[in-house]
């Protein structure tokens, strides 16, 4: 043991202490490893989650395979986000694919889904800057801001409160971009609009590029595939174009354009007779 610390890595001493501990009863039993899993959240003032997980070795293995496979096939060009953002990036798109797929188990006849509440006032006003305007279903406060961002590829319920608090009027859940749409849009955008990104379609929202609340109509020409990092990025200031020929522009919200310029490769040098 003490050759080894004095001569290999922490990682390797790690591993052989490991392989003693384990020859000294090779016969004793198999841990449990689900006795050893906790995953705990906790949430901020501002609605922020931070949390703490312990997993098991397949468990964690597991985790890093799902969340390395989405940050190696959502690598944007010009990407400066540090290796924690892209992590925290494709653990959210990940939770974004299985609340889409529609697989998870039923909670009390319903698919689950992200809840928000919202005063109708707030949500058609593109002004409104009171932050604690809309409120999620487990509590988070959002702004309206927030909420008609969601609201672009969401269902919308109609419920009209009376001066009591007595509900008059449930209306018929409406789809904002109904299906056909949404094969159109795959068929046209194959996937995020954005410049650089070449997320595939399933990841992807349907963004309004003028809010359907606004008046924007749902249809292919007001209508584009983002996924859920770039959706966020157009709602705070970016902005896409479709240009007549069927291409994409972003913006910054300084107005300059993202370009992504073709590599340059030098020419071999010629060698010379002589």
């Amino acid at each position: 043991m003490a050759e080894v610390a004095a001569t290999r890595t922490h990682e390797e001493l790690r591993q052989v202490m490991k392989h003693y501990l384990a020859r000294l009863d090779p016969d004793g039993p198999e841990p449990d490893p689900t006795e050893g899993r906790s995953l705990t959240f906790v949430k901020h003032a501002d609605g922020s989650v931070s949390g703490r997980f312990e997993l098991d070795a397949v468990g964690g293995e597991k985790l890093q395979t799902a969340i390395e496979s989405i940050v190696q096939a959502n690598r944007p060009a010009g990407d400066t986000r540090t290796r924690a953002q892209q992590s925290a990036d494709a653990l959210v798109q990940l939770c974004d694919n299985a609340l889409a797929a529609g697989g998870l188990p039923i909670l009390r006849t319903h698919k689950p889904h992200v809840v928000v509440r919202v005063d109708l006032e707030d949500l058609i006003d593109p002004t409104a800057a009171a932050p604690g305007a809309a409120q999620t279903g487990f509590g988070t406060i959002i702004s309206a801001a927030r909420a008609r961002w969601l609201a672009c590829d969401g269902g919308i319920s109609r419920i009209v409160i009376g001066p009591d608090g007595e509900v008059l009027d449930y209306g018929r859940r409406q789809r904002v971009s109904p299906p056909p749409l949404r094969r159109a849009l795959e068929a046209r955008d194959r996937g995020c609009v954005f410049t650089g990104c070449h997320a595939p379609a399933h990841w992807c929202d349907v963004h309004h590029l003028v809010h359907w609340i606004d008046g924007g109509q749902t249809d292919l020409e007001n209508c584009a595939l983002l996924c859920e990092r770039h959706h966020t990025k157009i709602h705070h200031g970016f902005r896409i174009e479709r240009q007549p020929d069927g291409r994409w522009r972003t913006y910054r919200p300084d107005g300059t354009e993202i370009l992504i310029l073709p590599r340059i490769t030098e020419e071999p040098e010629r060698s010379r007779a002589g």
